[in-house]
Order: structure tokens, then sequence, then C-alpha cells
């Protein structure tokens, strides 16, 4: 943490990243110049570097926007959200790099500005072979602009985390834009059967991976409604919860240890059998809660102590929802066995 700002704070993995990034795309580029100037003798380089920076700039934006539903739907792509930002820097930077070398190409040789060519030029927005597909770019290509602009803590800070937000979600209609300008542009001049499938795949798997993850987020919400429906008390997020140590909450009059231990959760009462001390001022030693005051010692999962002792206090059933810990307020008699509460693995968060 900091009091000021950086413009990146770069680390090695960062550093890393990005230049597998950007020897990715010239290897992209390299070769996507080269085969169409080996099926197509007749293009210019120019033409083509046009294409191909459109091209990629269209793939990282599918990219781009598969990786959040990834991330939700399984936590072994959660370190892609690590650096997603540079993802979305670099989408647009290959989008301006396209739009200003087609600018240059076919406005900037006339009398009229460039930008006012670029929406006066072709005037037939009734037609769908001839659309002036070219305003719809250069619209996406704004609002990936003001993205690109944002994307640091200083504007999610000063511009407060919601309007943030709905500025970024505005990604959406710059995706739908985009399609549009595929749509209306390449597909009508190209006819490629390969072009137009590679872009219904796109489209599909984002739209695919949107809809699951929206699904599994309505199945959380299902749960955490399901928990609190069947009695079951928010307590904290799981990482509130130091290893091998407990939060203490009192539930229904009575303190509640909720212990967090070796990927999984158990809540047992917070008092000691011997003279009340407090269990949750412990910690896990051996397999144990192991009681501050004298070392009496419990099993997180039964609120027994281990062979020969014969002490035994009462447990709480446990639930963990979504990284969310929920313990039910009813305490089962001393000795009970509850099984623990699983937790997911989480991955970094994003920077």
């Amino acid at each position: 943490m900091s009091v000021q700002y950086g413009a990146i704070t770069w680390n090695r993995q960062k550093k890393v990243y990005d230049v597998t990034l950007v020897s990715l795309l010239v290897l992209y580029l390299a070769i996507f110049v080269g085969v169409g100037i080996w099926r197509n003798p007749t293009a210019t380089a120019e033409t083509l570097l046009i294409r191909g920076l459109g091209t990629a700039a269209f793939l990282l934006l599918n990219v781009v926007l598969s990786i959040g539903p990834l991330a939700r739907l399984d936590k072994r792509f959660l370190p892609l959200l690590y650096n997603r930002r540079h993802l979305g820097v670099t989408t647009f930077l290959l989008g301006l790099a396209h739009g200003g070398f087609a600018i240059f190409q076919f406005h900037a040789l006339g009398n009229v500005n460039p930008f006012v060519s670029l929406f006066i030029s072709n005037p037939r927005y009734g037609s769908v072979a001839d659309f002036p597909f070219q305003a719809l770019g250069f619209l996406a290509l704004i609002i990936l602009f003001l993205m690109a602009a944002t994307s640091h803590d200083f504007w999610l800070r000063n511009l407060t985390a919601p309007m943030w937000k709905r500025l970024h979600m505005l990604v959406y209609l710059a995706y739908a834009l985009l399609v549009a300008h595929v749509t209306l542009g390449a597909l009508q001049s190209e006819r490629s059967a390969m072009l137009a499938v590679a872009l219904i795949v796109g489209i599909s798997i984002v739209l695919s991976l949107h809809l699951a993850a929206a699904f599994l987020e309505k199945r959380v919400d299902r749960a955490r409604h399901q928990a609190v429906d069947e009695g079951f008390v928010e307590v904290c997020k799981v990482d509130r919860i130091a290893e091998k140590c407990a939060t203490i909450v009192a539930l229904s009059g009575e303190r509640v240890a909720v212990f967090r231990y070796d990927g999984k959760v158990s809540a047992i009462s917070n008092v000691c059998q011997h003279q009340n001390g407090p269990l949750g001022e412990g910690r896990i030693i051996d397999g144990c809660v192991t009681c501050p005051w004298h070392g009496y010692q419990y099993q997180p999962e039964s609120g027994a102590a281990p062979p020969p002792f014969k002490e035994k206090i009462p447990t709480f059933r446990v639930k963990v929802v979504q990284g969310v810990v929920f313990v039910h307020p009813c305490p089962n008699p001393p000795g009970t066995f509850v099984q623990p509460a699983q937790i997911e693995p989480m991955g970094p968060q994003q920077r």
C-alpha cells in the first residue's frame, strides 16, 4: 500500500506478462501480413497491417471479456485477472493503430478534414452492403479510450467505484459496435466464410461464458438466501479469519468461536469447560483448538477433547458460500460431530 499513486507498479510478473503479450502480438501480425501477401500478392502491406491490427484488437477484446466469467466459473483462471487491465489498454492501443492507419489511408489525402470525411464521405446509412461501418469503429474506439485512460486506481478512487464501474460497463456497448463494424465492413467486402465463422465463434464463446457465469451467480445467491432461510447467520468473509485462528461472534446470546484451518471452517462454543477460558482467543495446535489460559484442547469438528480426556463443548453448523461464512445459532449437544465447511481456493485480486 502507498499514500501516493504511481503510473504502473511494475514487478517481475507484470514485466514477463507484458513482454510475452507484445511478443505474441508481433508474431501474430508478422504471420497475418506474411500469409496475406502469400495468398494475395497484389495486397499492399499497409492494408494487411490495418487488417492485422483490427483482427488482433478484436481477438484480444474477446479474451478480455472472457476472463471475468472464466474466473467466476473456475478459480484456476483467477490469476488472469491480475493483469487484465494491461490487456484492456493493449486492446485500445491496437484499435488506435488500426483506426489511425485506416483514417490516414482512406481519408487523409483529400481536401476535407479526415475526421469530418469519416462521417460524411458515406451517407448510405440505410444500406447493409454499403453501411458507413467506419463510424461504428470510431465510436467504439472512443469508449475504449475512456476505459484505457481511466484504467488506474487514481480514477477508481476519484470517480468512485460505482461511477467507474458504470463507465467500464460500456465495454459491452463497444463490443456490440465492433461486432457491427466487422459485420457491416469486412464481412461485406471479403465474403469470407472463415471470417464469418471466426466472428460467430468468438461471439458465441463470450455470450456462453457470460450466461454460464450468470447462472452460477444466481445459484450462489440462492445458496446464500437458502442459508439465511434455514436460520444461518452471516458472520464474515472467510479471509478475515487468520489461518488456525478464530473470529468470535455472539449468536443468540452465546459466544461462538469460528475457526479456519487446513482449508476448512468449524464453529464451536467460545467457552472452555475448564475455567470458561476464551477458546476463540487461542489457536489450533496439533489439530486441536487450544485454550489460551491453561492449554485445554478440543477437536474443532466435534468439540470433544482428544482421548483420554472427556471434556466436551457444543458445536455449531457452518457453511461457506462464495467466501462468506454462515453459522447456525442453534448449538448442537456437546461433542456432536459437525462436518467442517470447505473453503474454495481464492486467487489474487485484480490490479
